[in-house]
């Protein structure tokens, strides 16, 4: 059997088969690389951004153990862990384990902040096989007794450096101290900044270290386009750009949540159907967003960075940075979001004359310039229809 074909990676039948339910047939180089020694029970380190097929490269491992380890659970006990940095993340692992396990027989639950704990507590009552899960209401579950956490077998940070990011090492650390000593530990992260090497080496015994280009890999696979705009016109080009051109899904990067709302508010007013979701929308809010989104009844979602990792909708076409991000890896994350799976996707900049210099971050970080749809400067309310960015 071909190396390139989930078969030869010794998958039990019932994943494969929901694999192939799926249209699976190959796997990425990451699944490649970290789920023969994941299946052997190694420690792991994988520095992989998000569209590499990460998820499934863990999770496929941790089913097989479910499939040929079946075991007994005591009350409010977990098995295995996931932890991710933000809600949206979260509900994307765990509707991942009900995609790729469906032919397997395991429990799993999902708890994140913003809603009620009450229905999470009764799934944890019995126990679960795999537990997703964000640090601060994972810590708040295990202080008020709902959940144990001295059987955990396999414990994933997932996106570590987003944590690092936003706060989360230090409870990072207070969950790793109530595990098990006898464990698998795996780490994900984009990037590997010092903090994140430093806490792996700490928490992880001889492990396995598994990474793919970790910026370039899916800045390659999108057209990427810079249009240079005014500050002042950046909606109106926008607005125009989403009229004159075929988006079917689009997500809108900007800097700040008031401006998301605004940028979503101006967009509808003009004909255009669309939504926000940042971090101060309510959790049901942020979810009908998604769901809108997903169904296509809203067809361009407009997020903070946020969104940039974690959110993974099928079918999206197009990425408008409305705003260049502060640092430049946040870009190549932003981008990711189009062109998944090895789809074709497009990634449109608008680059006030002050971004400049961020722009050349961006450039030297993916080793090329990135080409010109048009210099609107200050004609852009009279040029910002010419481009066809399709």
């Amino acid at each position: 059997m071909s190396t390139t074909y989930f078969e030869s990676l010794l998958l039990a039948t019932p994943i494969l088969n929901s694999l192939r339910g799926e249209g699976y047939i190959e796997p990425t180089a990451i699944q490649r690389m970290a789920i023969p020694p994941l299946l052997e029970g190694r420690d792991l380190l994988g520095c992989a951004q998000t569209g590499t097929g990460k998820t499934a490269a863990f999770a496929l491992p941790i089913l097989q153990k479910f499939h040929t380890d079946p075991k007994r659970l005591n009350p409010k006990s977990v098995r295995m862990l996931v932890i991710a940095p933000t809600r949206e993340l979260a509900a994307q692992i765990d509707a991942s384990f009900g995609t790729y396990g469906r032919n397997v027989r395991f429990s799993r639950s999902c708890v994140f902040g913003g809603v009620s704990k009450l229905g999470q507590v009764r799934a944890l009552n019995r126990g679960v096989d795999v537990l997703i899960a964000t640090p601060g209401r994972l810590l708040d579950l295990h202080g008020e007794g709902s959940v144990r956490l001295d059987q955990v077998e396999t414990v994933v940070l997932d996106e570590a450096d987003r944590m690092l990011d936003m706060g989360f090492i230090r409870d990072i650390r207070r969950i790793v101290a109530l595990l098990p000593k006898q464990r698998q530990t795996v780490l994900f992260s984009a990037t590997m900044p010092k903090e994140i090497a430093e806490l792996a080496r700490s928490i992880q015994n001889h492990a396995v270290q598994v990474a793919i280009e970790p910026e370039k890999t899916t800045a390659d696979n999108v057209d990427q386009k810079i249009v240079f705009v005014e500050k002042s016109d950046k909606r109106d080009v926008l607005t125009t750009m989403l009229h004159g051109i075929s988006v079917e899904r689009a997500l809108v990067f900007t800097r700040t949540k008031h401006g998301a709302d605004r940028l979503a508010t101006s967009l509808t007013a003009n004909g255009i159907m669309a939504d926000a979701i940042h971090a101060n929308k309510s959790q049901n809010a942020r979810t009908r967003a998604l769901d809108s989104f997903r169904k296509g009844s809203v067809r361009v979602l407009v997020a903070t960075d946020l969104a940039s990792r974690g959110i993974d909708v099928d079918g999206v076409t197009h990425v408008f940075n409305y705003e260049l991000p502060n640092e430049a890896e946040t870009y190549v994350h932003r981008i990711g979001r189009t062109a998944r799976a090895g789809a074709s996707g497009i990634a449109v900049s608008l680059c006030a004359p002050e971004e400049r210099p961020l722009l050349k971050q961006i450039e030297k970080l993916i080793g090329r310039p990135i080409p010109t749809a048009v210099d609107a400067g200050r004609r852009s309310r009279h040029v910002a229809g010419q481009p066809r960015i399709a």
